[in-house]
């Protein structure tokens, strides 16, 4: 039945139903709320899980590498300087191939301190080794975050459930939860096969020589190439269940029989859907394509995306500094591979929270017809704001 519900609390009650054993976070704004929510549910009873209160976040992600690799289906969440201060955990339960799910509520990086969301905490933690899927609604992130267990758990890759923060976790939107009958009937229970057991001990994460790390890390990518079948599957499987499929690797939206297309991940595509339904037959009609997987990169998939266009314009939440466009930079390398790839620009917005409107589908479009080559910027900088030296 359909409810309104906060994103946080709807993240809360769709974790409960996946029946974890152990949640250890530390708070921190946009992700609070996620917790807080789970929290309630352990002490009423509705979630028997064991909640480990932790004092920082490196120990929450700690806390749940334990677990999980002791047999506990387990799960954290974290945003912004939160995830920088566990990420060396977060390499290690990649590399050690321990299945956990993660939600990053995701905020820009300080400094300048920032709480509103862009997509810098994640793309900074991008080659960590983790599966990355962004979430364009609450519902997709209700729906991600069921799938996101039976990924890790068939995979043996932790999962990271990427949903931008306040845009998302605090809005209220009418959602249809999954009941515990179909989480139960899609999420078998947790079996990890390299379970640590006091009967056959063993260890994890001990010193590697160079005669083995190469072929430990090529195991390592060849795995997530492979999640790449497994991440469409369980989209496909669960819509079956739901009726409510996500996007799979990326999903094309728009006017199929444009020339000119729009790249983006989060929120923004959910206003950017609405624009290009406004401007179907007219000329700032364009094919949008929402970007479900950054990790695995869904290269093929991109391919045949694009295999009609003349142009794609990437619009990004984050920027590497001295470099330019994140996204932007992988999407021009995937499309290299064509015979005739459709002419590549790249664009920032919503920095640090910067609204992104209906309107910025339009100003997207009109700048990329007046571009001549390609590139990067950030398309809705202000300049009068910008010291002399920037300008």
């Amino acid at each position: 039945m359909p409810q309104p519900l906060e994103g946080s609390q709807a993240i809360a009650r769709t974790v409960a139903r996946c029946r974890p054993e152990v949640v250890a976070a530390y708070p921190i704004t946009p992700q609070t709320h996620i917790v807080e929510g789970l929290a309630g549910l352990i002490a009423n009873g509705e979630c028997h899980a064991e909640l480990v209160s932790v004092e920082s976040e490196f120990s929450a992600a700690s806390v749940v590498l334990g677990a999980a690799a002791a047999g506990s289906r387990s799960y954290t969440a974290t945003a912004s300087q939160g995830i920088m201060l566990m990420s060396e955990v977060l390499y290690n339960i990649a590399g050690l191939r321990v299945p956990l799910v993660l939600t990053c509520a995701n905020r820009a990086l300080s400094a300048p301190l920032s709480i509103w969301n862009d997509h810098q905490d994640a793309m900074a933690v991008r080659d960590a080794g983790w599966i990355q899927l962004y979430c364009a609604d609450n519902q997709e992130a209700v729906d991600t975050s069921v799938q996101a267990y039976r990924i890790a758990e068939r995979t043996e890759l932790p999962v990271m459930v990427c949903m931008d923060g306040f845009v998302l976790t605090h809005t209220l939107e009418v959602l249809e939860m999954p009941t515990q009958e179909q989480v139960d009937g899609f999420l078998p229970p947790y079996r990890f096969s390299r379970t640590l057991d006091p009967q056959q001990p063993g260890s994890y994460g001990m010193v590697v020589t160079p005669e083995y790390f190469t072929e430990i890390r090529h195991a390592h990518h060849q795995a997530m190439l492979r999640a790449k079948d497994e991440i469409v599957a369980a989209d496909g499987e669960w819509a079956g269940v739901t009726g409510r499929p996500c996007g799979g690797l990326l999903e094309t939206r728009g006017d199929e029989s444009a020339r000119t297309g729009i790249l983006a991940m989060g929120s923004i595509v959910s206003t950017f859907t609405d624009a290009a339904e406004q401007a179907r037959g007219t000329p700032h009609a364009a094919r949008l394509i929402k970007l479900r997987s950054f990790r695995p990169f869904p290269a093929e998939a991109l391919r045949e995306a694009c295999a009609e266009l003349d142009t794609l314009v990437v619009v990004e939440r984050a920027l590497s500094p001295g470099l330019g466009g994140i996204v932007g930079a992988e999407v021009r390398a995937a499309l290299s591979a064509m015979e005739r790839p459709p002419r590549v620009l790249n664009y920032a917005v919503g920095l640090g929270g910067r609204d992104v409107r209906l309107e910025t589908w339009a100003m997207i479009l009109d700048a990329a017809a007046e571009e001549e080559a390609g590139g990067f910027r950030i398309l809705d900088l202000e300049p009068e704001k910008l010291p002399p030296e920037a300008r």
